[in-house]
């Protein structure tokens, strides 16, 4: 038998990558991973952990509104970026620890380096500064666990705009900035710029934000963003970025129309992290997207190499890889055969207000299924109410008409990401609306008028 250095060698730090070899090690294999920036990956260190930090502070500012609405008077209030930035990198410094500290109780071996694939059993590790982990290492199985990277697309100054990654670390707020992109990472930081006191325009090539999402929750949203003060442009994308004398930069767009603003921030996508990995050399199969290709099991068509996470490009979310992890080492070093299912996956969008979604578009089930009945609910939050506010809320039940099981639920509101896992509990297990009708409601709540909706939405009776 081939004697190997590791019996794991993982590539990537990020949460599928820490979670596969923690449950490899812990099985008594001998596992290393290889990070060539900072443990934690693009969650924890420029993702979704930070992200949420953001949208914390840049929340503030309404709920100071709405303080005042409930007779409180605070007096002035103001925002010091930088302060908030120095305790947003000292919280990500220990999240960042704590995963590092969890590899080596599990007995894994961190790697410091950017890690490159020779064959199906090597792994060249090129060593950060002040790192002496430089070297060639054999391992009977390889990991592929790389991530996402943010795409910047190609035009004349294009170099001149910010993506998420560089967002994380401005070293001084902008005062208007035009975020481009319609994903949730777009929708997200507008919320956050604007909650934050910057002047805010969304820019989206589409015909409406959130392309994936249910169409109700696409206009819903849009116009929740356009009353909370982002200017919302559709329908056309960038011609040139050219800086000005000030420092500004002018956005000239395809439409001929122009934007003068302090930034400009790419949200327009991501994609799967497999450049210099030595993944053709190899003889890894990539897909049409760029994306290592794998199977059920998240094996590669290389006997001795798998993949998980946003690389294979599945869906791309932090618990998704981390299941995915976890159900490779169950594979290989417990036998015990284990695929994740990768149906019924909630969501949530973290923009101002929320998104949570789990399940199926109407039209996504209109196509699958034909006839389904829509239950559909939008009105004006409690709290909103006693001030006198505009924003409203949505709650979407899309259901199968032959069997009466639910097949999606969307929700648009406070606390929406919160509500959607329990009912992805519920639709993972199959419920039908009359089961979901036989449960109580926790009143008052937003969350009550999902399961009291008794009346089909009229458009979807008239089959339009």
């Amino acid at each position: 038998m081939t004697d190997y250095d590791f019996d794991l060698f993982v590539i990537g730090a990020g949460s599928g990558g820490v979670r596969a070899a923690r449950v490899a090690a812990m099985s008594g294999a001998k596992v290393a991973v290889a990070e060539e920036y900072r443990v934690g990956g693009t969650c924890v260190v420029r993702g979704c952990i930070p992200k949420k930090f953001m949208v914390y502070a840049s929340e503030v500012s309404s709920q100071l509104r709405t303080a005042a609405g409930y007779g409180w008077s605070i007096g002035d209030a103001g925002f010091e970026w930088t302060k908030f930035l120095q305790e947003k990198d000292v919280e990500i410094a220990r999240l960042s620890g704590v995963y590092v500290t969890n590899l080596q109780k599990a007995g894994a071996s961190l790697l410091h380096g950017r890690a490159q694939i020779l064959d199906a059993h090597t792994v060249e590790v090129l060593a950060k500064e002040g790192s002496d982990d430089a070297g060639i290492y054999t391992a009977r199985k390889i990991l592929v666990a790389t991530g996402g990277r943010p795409v910047r697309p190609n035009f004349p100054g294009a170099e001149l705009g910010i993506t998420s990654d560089e967002a994380f670390h401005l070293s001084t707020l902008p005062k208007s900035v035009l975020v481009v992109g319609g994903g949730y990472i777009a929708v997200e930081f507008a919320g956050i710029f604007n909650g934050l006191g910057v002047e805010t325009t969304l820019l989206y090539r589409g015909a409406n934000i959130l392309r994936g999402f249910d169409d109700d929750v696409r206009m819903h949203l849009a116009d929740e963003l356009e009353k909370r003060g982002i200017k919302v442009v559709l329908g056309c994308s960038h011609r040139s970025i050219e800086m000005l004398d000030d420092g500004r930069l002018l956005s000239t767009l395809s439409n001929d129309l122009t934007f003068e603003t302090s930034a400009v921030m790419f949200a327009t996508g991501r994609e799967p992290y497999t450049q210099g990995l030595g993944l053709e050399q190899a003889g890894v199969s990539l897909n049409d997207k760029g994306a290592v290709a794998v199977d059920a099991f998240s094996r590669t068509n290389i006997d001795s190499i798998w993949a998980v996470g946003d690389v294979t490009d599945r869906i791309n979310l932090t618990p998704v890889a981390i299941r995915e992890g976890a159900a490779f080492a169950q594979t290989e070093f417990y036998d015990n055969p284990t695929t994740f299912d990768h149906d019924m996956v909630a969501s949530a969008v973290f923009s101002q207000p929320p998104v949570g979604s789990v399940g199926m578009s109407e039209a996504q089930a209109r196509q699958a299924y034909g006839k389904v009945d829509i239950y559909r609910s939008v009105f004006r939050p409690m709290k909103a109410t006693f001030y006198g506010g505009q924003e409203r809320c949505l709650v979407k039940l899309v259901v199968k008409q032959d069997d009466e099981r639910i097949v999606g639920v969307h929700v648009v509101g406070p606390d929406s990401p919160e509500i959607i896992q329990m009912a992805a509990i519920a639709l993972k297990m199959g419920v039908t609306k009359p089961q979901w009708d036989s449960t109580c409601a926790v009143h008052p709540t937003l969350a009550e008028e999902l399961v009291t909706m008794r009346e089909k939405y009229a458009p979807s009776e008239m089959g339009t």
